[in-house]
């Protein structure tokens, strides 16, 4: 089965929830809907009271705003500042030229395997690194050996661009985005791979400390304009003379740790498809569900040729990792 929704519409944790809501855990359940079938009318409308608390809850909220824009100048500042030095934050001037920040086509190339998630996690523990620090590891090795054997690996190391969710306590919601991001440093210049993780693993922690200091709205501000040179360099026709904001966007949604089902159907794996951008001819999301973790490539299939290749290095990649952790 094949899902397609509008960015607009929904950030990766929204369309976990709303894939989930239309799942069940119960294996002998066989009463769910298609997930294209309208919910009754009962099921649609809320009580008056709820409604009212959602308009409370949005006049707070744009009180909060204007009191948070007062702050955007002095967040702004410390970002750039930041980025001027190389520091991890939602803004980076440090992204090398690379073939993957080029003008795409509409052709596609797509490539997916999933892994253990429990080997991933020995790794994070033995090397004091998160779950996320480890899958980005591996795509930094994937990238490293694959660009190398394109002959096409800037000396400089690619910054990935990571979205974190800034979702709170609203699992009442399934729909909307809520989403910073932090520019980090892969370290793909760095020929070991406990070094790489290490490198990786320091840049997530700086970023997410930078992140610690400002609101919701403020960082979403700040992202924005972190990636807002791919919309508005093609508008002024300068995409190429000047650097790329970041290299690709790596993504890792979590899912449900347990198998879900549909009218007894088990969901046997769970595949993200994301969408590379002019500009940006690789993006790499993974999701995790029960316990594998799903990496989804996507590429322009001009700019990114065997593009499956990927596949295997990060494979190898993971075999390091467990290897330098002394997991193996």
């Amino acid at each position: 089965m094949y899902l397609k929704a509008h960015h607009a519409l929904v950030d990766g944790v929204s369309a976990q929830r709303l894939l989930q809501s239309g799942l069940t855990e119960d294996p002998d359940r066989r009463d769910l809907p298609p997930p294209w079938a309208r919910q009754p009318e009962s099921a649609r409308t809320r009580p008056p009271r709820e409604e009212r608390l959602d308009l409370n809850r949005a006049a707070r909220s744009a009180l909060n705003v204007l009191g948070e824009a007062a702050g955007l100048p002095g967040a702004l500042a410390r970002t750039v500042n930041r980025g001027l030095h190389e520091q991890a934050a939602p803004l980076s001037f440090s992204a090398p030229r690379s073939m993957l920040n080029v003008p795409i086509t509409g052709a596609r190339r797509f490539a997916a395997q999933s892994w253990p998630i429990e080997r991933i996690r020995r790794v994070g523990k033995a090397a004091d690194a998160t779950l996320n620090d480890v899958v980005l590891a591996m795509c930094s090795g994937a990238l490293r050996s694959y660009l190398l054997g394109l002959d096409a690996l800037p000396d400089s190391p690619l910054i990935a661009m990571v979205p974190v969710s800034l979702h709170v306590d609203d699992h009442h919601r399934e729909g909307g985005n809520a989403i910073g991001v932090v520019m980090c440093n892969l370290g793909t210049h760095l020929t070991d791979p406990a070094a790489r993780l290490a490198a990786i693993s320091a840049s997530m922690t700086d970023g997410k400390a930078a992140m610690a200091g400002m609101s919701a709205v403020q960082i979403m501000a700040m992202s924005a304009i972190g990636v807002s040179p791919l919309a508005l360099a093609p508008l002024l026709g300068v995409q190429n003379l000047l650097r790329p904001p970041f290299n690709l966007v790596i993504s890792n949604v979590p899912g449900s740790r347990s198998p879900l089902y549909y009218n007894g159907a088990r969901l046997d794996g769970l595949y993200p498809l994301s969408i590379p951008v002019d500009g940006q001819a690789l993006n790499i999301t993974c999701t995790s569900y029960s316990d594998s973790m799903a990496f989804g490539l996507t590429g322009c299939r001009r700019s990114v040729p065997h593009l499956q290749r990927m596949l295997g290095h990060l494979d190898d990649e993971l075999l390091l990792l467990e290897s330098a952790a002394g997991v193996a």
